[in-house]
């Protein structure tokens, strides 16, 4: 029995029956043309969602992906020093102890993984301030001029920056400064290596997904895994091209989310779809769906779905 049949005989109530019927309704979405974006937050890149993503995207089954500065270098980390992660097997047992003892081997530990210093992010240091210096780019454009440079080996078929790059489907990383990279580009002006307009902005992101959105002759859905500013700032390309912008665009045909947060008042991670259509994001009739539960279980079953083995 594949993925998607075992889902529809034995998901059928409560978060895994929402689980079912939101990858149901997606899929329909998607094959009458609907073009779809995908919001990532957490660490969905250490925990090598590229497997499952990487296929999809090369599919043609996701059209733009929004997602965090974690997420974007992540990707890039475990190209080119996945062989040096150490798993931490009793990891809810971690003593403090232990975790001071990871620091001292510069093992920086995201739940059950440990990305290596060294091998990982002091390696791509050296290599990015070299590409900064060249010409003011978007984020994850000076990432791909590094990718061009670089022979990713074996691990780049499950890459879902390289699948993103080869696909030609656009990414923005809104709140890029809040991320290792980011911190590395802050210290290197701050030494005087760099100007702070060697890289591009969030806006320059906005204006450039608002004429993808504006673009698009499909339906255009969204995804949202987790909640935070990867979700919200590509979201919000439809209010503010109708409500600030006066523009005459659709509202998002189709919303799906998935959050470990609970529905609650004054936080953006909980809050109800329901909400967003006061916030002219999607309408009455838009197909919405909410899976309570951990997307580090839940999104490679959907996106295993989106793209079946032949």
């Amino acid at each position: 029995m594949d993925i998607h049949s075992f889902m529809e005989s034995h998901y059928r109530h409560f978060n895994a029956g929402e689980l079912t019927r939101c990858t149901n309704s997606l899929i329909e979405f998607l094959n009458a043309d609907g073009q779809l974006v995908l919001a990532l937050a957490g660490a969905l890149s250490t925990a090598q969602i590229g497997h499952s993503l990487a296929p999809s995207i090369r599919e043609g089954k996701i059209h733009a992906i929004s997602c965090t500065g974690a997420n974007l270098e992540e990707d890039l980390f475990l190209l080119i020093a996945g062989d040096d992660y150490e798993t931490v097997e009793d990891w809810r047992g971690q003593s403090l102890e232990e975790d001071q003892q990871l620091f001292e081997r510069g093992m920086n530990r995201v739940t059950d993984v440990c990305i290596p210093e060294e091998e990982a992010i002091r390696r791509v240091e050296s290599m990015m301030l070299e590409v900064w210096k060249e010409e003011p780019r978007l984020p994850h454009e000076h990432i791909y001029a590094l990718l061009d440079r670089i022979d990713p080996g074996p691990r780049a078929k499950s890459s879902w920056l390289i699948a993103a790059k080869e696909m030609g489907v656009p990414i923005l990383v809104p709140g890029w400064e809040d991320s290792t990279l980011g911190n590395l580009f802050a210290a290197a002006c701050i030494r005087g290596d760099l100007t702070v307009d060697m890289m591009r902005t969030g806006i320059d992101y906005m204006v450039g997904f608002a004429n993808w959105y504006r673009s698009q002759d499909s339906p255009v859905g969204f995804l949202q895994v987790g909640g935070g500013i990867a979700g919200d700032f590509p979201i919000c390309v439809v209010p503010m091209l109708n409500q600030d912008l006066g523009a005459k665009v659709p509202l998002w045909s189709w919303y799906g989310q998935i959050s470990e947060s609970s529905t609650s008042y004054g936080g953006y991670s909980g809050a109800p779809p329901n909400e967003k259509i006061t916030w002219g994001k999607i309408g009455v009739d838009t197909p919405r769906f909410v899976i309570e539960s951990d997307a580090t279980i839940v999104l490679p079953l959907i996106l295993t779905c989106l793209t079946p083995p032949q």
